[in-house]
């Protein structure tokens, strides 16, 4: 055995070694030889997969039968080679060889994940060809965040619903329970807390229960088939509501723990969030009522609120808040902006001269500050005052 190593190491990346969409995957593959080594070849590749796979059994007759569902999305594959084979033998001498490599990864990547019927997953694998002997393999596995900016208008939007349940035993009304919600906004970030505003109006003679839940749905298409899994990220129960009552929540916190983002871009796994606020009722099913969620990685602006109207109704990119100073410059001085006697006399009012000691004083200096005209002074006393023979004019008419 002439190796003592052969393995794939990356350089950069963020915490814990993630990368994200449209950035450098750079390393090298590492080369420890006890004594010299021929080889023909030496490459390496960057592979990114997505791949779905789950069984279904059916019972015919007194068998039973088992379907296979599988599926796979390819997002990454490209290679470079190291050591090209053209046809002639490399001898490498006994100590330690580097080979760096660069990779540009697409602007299109899905988030890694496991799951229970599916991953999505990125490695680089390099392959050292020797003449006459099997292929040589070392493995590295990274890992890709997609970014999703919840900056934008469609997640910044808040998110409202309502849902009533007309409640029956032994087909008896017993009355009716109703809840409306409503959250700031579509889009959050792990750690974040999200507000819960909610009214449970309960009419039925027992007492109901509210709660409220993160819900996490992971979805696998293979085949035309789907293959959903459930399960609550985190929880939370209100007080009982007595018959009769109503509860207010006026934005009772709910946590988001550390939870994987949402992924929307891949055709056969998706990861998608919802808040469900539910009502437990004694004797008959809950009363459910689901918003939407989206858990992105790049956090709210301090800019970015819903008190924005340019943010909740326009489709404008919030980046360019990022580049606002924390201290606004102070504004020029006047005589700065206006210092010639020519701007000057530019800016002074025209008058008539019976109203011109009515013009002096402060308040007129006061005013002169302003580069547009201003508005007349007001005055009780009509300055155009009809002919003697006709009647006053009312002055509130």
């Amino acid at each position: 055995h002439l190796f003592d190593c052969l393995a794939v190491e990356l350089e950069g990346g963020r915490a814990h070694g993630a990368y994200g969409t449209g950035e450098l995957l750079q390393g090298r593959v590492r080369l420890e030889l006890r004594g010299a080594l021929r080889l023909r070849a030496l490459e390496v590749c960057a592979r990114g997969r997505a791949d779905v796979y789950w069984l279904e059994n059916h019972s015919v007759g007194l068998n039973t039968v088992y379907y296979s569902y599988t599926a796979s999305q390819t997002f990454l594959h490209r290679c470079c080679q190291l050591l090209p084979d053209n046809g002639e033998v490399t001898v490498l001498p006994a100590g330690r060889h580097e080979f760096p490599f660069t990779f540009q990864l697409p602007e299109t990547l899905a988030t890694s994940f496991e799951g229970k019927h599916g991953s999505v997953r990125y490695w680089v694998k390099a392959k050292l060809h020797r003449p006459w002997s099997t292929v040589k393999k070392a493995k590295k596995e990274f890992t890709v965040i997609e970014p999703i900016d919840i900056n934008t208008p469609a997640l910044l939007a808040p998110q409202a619903g309502a849902k009533e349940k007309l409640v029956r035993a032994w087909y008896c009304n017993r009355g009716q329970v109703s809840v409306t919600a409503k959250i700031d906004r579509k889009g959050y970030t792990p750690g974040e807390v999200i507000p819960i505003f909610a009214e449970i109006d309960n009419g039925t003679s027992r007492a109901v229960v509210p709660k409220a839940a993160i819900i996490q749905t992971q979805t696998f298409v293979a085949r035309g088939a789907k293959k959903q899994k459930k399960s609550v990220v985190t929880s939370m129960v209100g007080d009982a509501v007595a018959a009769g009552r109503r509860e207010v929540w006026h934005g009772r916190a709910l946590k988001i723990p550390p939870v994987g983002p949402s992924i929307l871009c891949c055709r056969i796994i998706q990861v998608e969030y919802s808040l469900k606020v539910c009502v437990d009722i004694p004797g008959t099913s809950k009363l459910l009522l689901e918003l939407p969620l989206v858990i992105g990685t790049i956090p709210l602006h301090p800019f970015g609120s819903r008190t924005s109207s340019v943010s909740s109704q326009g489709s404008v990119r919030l980046e360019w808040l990022s580049a606002l100073p924390e201290r606004p410059e102070a504004p020029p001085e006047y005589s700065a902006v206006v210092s010639s006697p020519e701007a000057e006399r530019s800016l002074a009012l025209p008058c008539p001269p019976e109203l011109r000691g009515a013009l002096e004083g402060p308040f007129f200096a006061y005013i002169q500050e302003f580069r547009l005209r201003p508005p007349p002074l007001y005055s009780e006393v009509d300055p155009n005052p009809p002919p003697e023979p006709a009647r006053p004019r009312c002055m509130t008419c």
